[in-house]
């Protein structure tokens, strides 16, 4: 692999370019169509490439919350009585407006998460789509009529606005996450209040903007970004004029979230942890399943839900399949997401590097050997080398534990049953991957494989035309496709009786 000798900026010498976009994103708190400032200390965001402070902006306390609250339940019948077309319209015109200002979000992106800029610029596309994709679906919130059975009336089934909801984004994809979940509820009539991720608030406080510039009424669209999440969501969740809770994040912050949420019996859709089991079989086509390893682990330096985290290879195939994917891995740049030729950026703060340090630790104890990578190196910013392990044995905390790092862990195994036994083997059911040319086998995976997405010779499933979603402790509910408006909806039965 290669390191990218360009000096970080200081904060004396930032970029004209970086600092005129950061001069230009809102800095308070979001409540009922005005900018506020905060009353207490501000969140200071921080470049993972270098560590500085790149903005500092609101912090929004409990009351300010609850605030929040107040502006979109205010706004929530006016907004749910707003034409379907009417409430496309403006969600097109969100899209359209992303597309003309691509290019600051794809930097604000990079500057505050650290993804590479071309990753940066993919995720626009891709969290643009679910502007694009709900606008299209506002206007298809259906229902049905007919007789029932008996002869003695007629049904009614309509579809309604769950109402104000609650809707909690992660930092890995902060426009992409703010979006497949703005979108649908926007379009079903509902009225929100984001809370964004504490690391990267910019991108959801600049989207805010591109959302009232579109024409979003005053108090539909409500953002908090907190240093003391649990402060400000316990009293938001026990408030009984919310009526819906999404949130997008670890599996145990979801358990107590969903906790909390019982007290009220909220609506919930749960985007939780992934331990994703990536099966290469013996009839694979080798260079293909390399390719997809590519995309399934490195694609946002590891940091995805839907990251490949376990490489289940045949043991037949496994050291071709190493030597091929460690070449690739060798061939990746690390550096600052906006130099030239970057493709690895750095994790999100310090943590996560000493993450990655003791799971490689632990598994190299155990047997496994580094193929290449495998520590963080002697540079400022959060960095790891991607690193390819093989021979990882059972009982490693690599196999357990969501991986969320550029580091590629290969087991192997013998039989097709081994291959669905391990894959299988966690508490987690997001998304899979497996790779073979055996239709029939193909198939088999696709009902034997315990998660709620699968790519199938592929190692990149999302969609924002398909239902985002898992099993098991991975999650509730589904986000994107026709299913996602759907979360946001409630269904009302009505009996006319026969005259």
């Amino acid at each position: 692999m290669t390191i990218s000798d360009t000096a970080a900026p200081t904060d004396a010498a930032l970029d004209p370019r970086e600092a005129e976009l950061l001069a230009r994103v809102p800095d308070g708190l979001f409540i009922g169509g005005v900018w506020e400032a905060g009353s207490a200390a501000p969140i200071e965001v921080k470049d993972p490439a270098t560590g500085r402070v790149i903005k500092r902006i609101a912090n929004a306390q409990p009351e300010d919350g609850i605030r929040a609250l107040d502006a979109a339940a205010a706004a929530a019948d006016a907004w749910a009585a707003t034409p379907p077309r009417t409430r496309a319209e403006i969600l097109r015109r969100a899209f359209d407006l992303l597309q003309e200002r691509r290019d600051d979000f794809a930097l604000l992106m990079t500057l505050e998460m650290g993804k590479p800029l071309a990753e940066a610029n993919g995720e626009v596309t891709y969290g643009g789509e679910f502007l694009r994709w709900f606008s299209e679906e506002a206007v298809r919130i259906g229902g049905r009529y007919g007789r029932n059975p008996e002869g003695t009336g007629s049904m009614i089934v309509s579809q309604r606005p769950v109402g104000p909801c609650y809707l909690i984004t992660p930092w890995n994809f902060p426009l992409a996450m703010a979006t497949r979940k703005i979108a649908p509820a926007l379009a079903a009539g509902c009225t929100v209040v984001v809370k964004p991720a504490e690391l990267t608030p910019l991108t959801t406080l600049l989207f805010a903007q591109l959302l009232a510039d579109a024409g979003v009424p005053a108090g539909v669209v409500n953002i908090v970004p907190t240093h003391n999440a649990g402060a400000l969501s316990e009293p938001i969740i026990a408030d009984p004029r919310l009526r819906k809770l999404s949130f997008t994040g670890s599996t145990p912050v979801g358990r107590r979230l969903l906790a909390q949420a019982g007290q009220n019996v909220l609506r919930t859709s749960m985007e939780l942890g992934g331990n994703a089991p990536f099966i290469v079989f013996e009839d694979a086509d080798i260079e293909k399943a390399v390719e997809g390893a590519m995309l399934a682990k490195f694609r946002n330096i590891g940091q995805a839900c839907t990251a490949a985290n376990r490489f289940l290879v045949h043991e037949s195939v496994a050291e071709e399949f190493a030597a091929r994917v460690t070449e690739r891995v060798n061939a990746l740049s690390l550096g600052r997401g906006t130099d030239d030729g970057v493709t690895i950026g750095p994790l999100i703060d310090d943590r996560a590097v000493a993450s990655m340090s003791v799971l490689i630790g632990d598994a190299v104890d155990r047997g496994a050997r580094i193929l290449t990578g495998g520590k963080a190196p002697e540079r400022d910013g959060c960095f790891f080398e991607p690193t390819v392990l093989i021979g990882v044995q059972p009982g490693s905390e690599i196999l357990r534990e969501e991986i969320f790092g550029p580091v590629l862990a290969i087991s192997t195994f013998a039989t097709e049953d081994e291959a669905v036994a391990g894959a299988n083997e966690t508490e987690y059911g997001l998304v899979g991957y497996v790779f073979t040319n055996d239709l029939a086998r193909g198939q088999r995976m696709i009902d034997r494989i315990d998660t709620g997405m699968m790519g199938l010779n592929t190692g990149l499933v999302s969609n924002a035309a398909a239902p985002f979603g898992g099993v098991k402790q991975s999650g509730l509910g589904r986000e994107g496709g026709a299913e996602g408006i759907h979360e946001y909806l409630s269904t009302k039965y009505t009996l006319i009786p026969a005259s």
